[in-house]
């Protein structure tokens, strides 16, 4: 949601402009931090054409690391932070990060600190990007702010590239064989079937149930296609609910082999994403809630903002991680207690996400090893069914007949 404000700066300054935010408390947080006191704010909704049209309007994650790493270099030579935009502006090859760019500039121009033109291109530069560039604009260490999340950014896209590659055999086969059944059962086993019939006398089960399947498909494929469709869909706007999402993301940690890869991919979201916060010189309360979002869990961001609850109780982290050994198991409680115990908290957890990231890595590459034989016993199935109900029963004809 936009959020058109009018404010004053430390100075006494009037300025008006635009930040993006989930709701009021988030945009009024963003602009009392950049040393906003609010004299109006109004929101406004994006129209649908803005909502719904996806185009055009992504960075990739490598397009991201080179302009954090640009930029951290222009900075660190002294070069202004207006000028090194507007020499970047010019190499960016992203057509909409140049608009992003641009957008920053007049920002900037207007008087905003790089942080607060940031926020409102959420989703390109997310919480944790926005959070240490606020923190290295304070600090006085912006190039090293950048430098430090075009690593982290790094390794982020090295453990999605990692789990993608491994699964895109299996899915393509997969997708593969899906593709192939539906030619068969339209255009080949009609005609086998057909064969079956006009000779007639008694037949097996097997056969009886593959041409009645076979000539309702043949009559109906478009239904059936359109079931499918409006399950996917159905599904798809059951997890946009609160509900659904619950239960979708505790089904997710819950599944066998798959559920265990599911809870290491977000304990090394937590890690990394935590460690860089706190590295970075945010306060833990304000990068524990960032990190909660982050993580894309349900489950995971509850027990996250308990601690958060603990925390402001006085409570270490790990005193509010430790109640949940199913998704945060004993050895990460125990280094984060570790990390707080000898104010090494970010190390710790930096630790904790190369080991996750590791284990990660090995489950994915045995699940795709796994997927194969599994793959192989399905096709196996399909042609045994198949053997069994049409190919046989023509044989016999074709023996009894001779």
């Amino acid at each position: 949601m936009k959020f058109f404000y009018n404010a004053r700066n430390k100075d006494g300054q009037t300025k008006s402009g635009m930040v993006v935010a989930q709701d009021q408390a988030r945009a009024e947080q963003l602009l009392a931090e950049n040393g906003l006191v609010i004299t109006s704010l109004e929101a406004r909704e994006d129209g649908i054409f803005d909502r719904l049209n996806p185009f055009g309007k992504s960075v990739k994650n490598k397009e991201l690391v080179m302009f954090s790493r640009q930029l951290a270099t222009l900075i660190s030579a002294r070069v202004p932070i207006i000028q090194s935009l507007r020499i970047l502006e010019g190499q960016v090859s992203n057509k909409y990060l140049v608009t992003v760019v641009r957008d920053i500039i007049a920002s900037i121009e207007n008087g905003e600190n790089l942080s607060l033109a940031m926020s409102k291109h959420e989703k390109i530069f997310g919480n944790v990007y926005t959070s240490l560039v606020r923190s290295g604009e304070a600090s006085g260490t912006l190039d090293k702010a950048l430098v430090y999340l075009a690593d982290q950014l790094e390794k982020d896209y090295e453990l999605k590239s990692k789990v993608k590659s491994s699964m895109t055999y299996p899915l393509f086969v997969l997708g593969a064989l899906g593709i192939v059944g539906i030619l068969m059962f339209k255009f080949v086993l009609p005609k086998l079937t057909s064969v079956l019939e006009e000779q007639g006398g008694s037949l097996p089960a097997v056969s009886v149930a593959l041409i009645s399947f076979t000539k309702f498909f043949d009559k109906f494929w478009w239904l059936v296609l359109l079931c499918i469709a409006g399950l996917v869909l159905a599904v798809k706007f059951y997890i946009s609910t609160e509900m659904g999402r619950n239960l979708w993301d505790r089904m997710k940690i819950k599944l066998p082999i798959i559920g265990d890869i599911f809870v290491k991919i977000y304990l090394a979201r937590f890690a990394r994403n935590l460690s860089t916060l706190v590295k970075g010189g945010i306060p833990i309360i304000k990068s524990m809630q960032i990190v909660s979002e982050i993580i894309n869990n349900t489950i995971y961001r509850d027990i996250v903002l308990g601690a958060v609850d603990s925390i402001q109780e006085g409570r270490s982290i790990s005193d509010g991680l430790a109640g949940h050994p199913a998704e945060f198991p004993p050895i990460v409680t125990q280094m984060v207690k570790v990390g707080e115990q000898t104010a090494q908290l970010d190390d710790i957890l930096g630790k904790l996400a190369v080991f996750y990231e590791k284990e990660v890595d090995t489950k994915v590459s045995t699940l795709t090893t796994l997927m194969e034989p599994v793959i192989m016993i399905i096709l196996g199935l399909g042609v045994g069914v198949l053997v069994a109900g049409v190919l046989m029963p023509i044989y016999n004809m074709a023996s009894t007949s001779g």
